[in-house]
């Protein structure tokens, strides 16, 4: 993985925990509403698993953000 990559996977992964904390969430919570397993939540928030495209779209409806934010492109909502 190049470290531009990894960079941004970090982000990802740190807006994702910081998100699911403001608003009170558990990770099996999340895993819930994407219908996943929990353990594959657990990997988004770790970097070591990256969602679908379709789980992204579910992330930025969730945590009402956009994609940008989420994977850490912009720092706007």
């Amino acid at each position: 993985m190049s470290t531009i990559l990894k960079k941004e996977m970090n982000k990802f992964s740190q807006r994702l925990k910081e998100l699911r904390r403001e608003r009170g969430l558990t990770q099996q919570g999340i895993a819930g509403l994407l219908n996943i397993k929990q353990q594959s939540y657990i990997r988004y928030e770790y970097g070591t698993g990256e969602p679908s495209l379709n789980t992204l779209i579910k992330l930025t409806q969730i945590f009402e953000v956009t994609a940008d934010y989420l994977l850490g492109i912009s720092d706007d909502y």
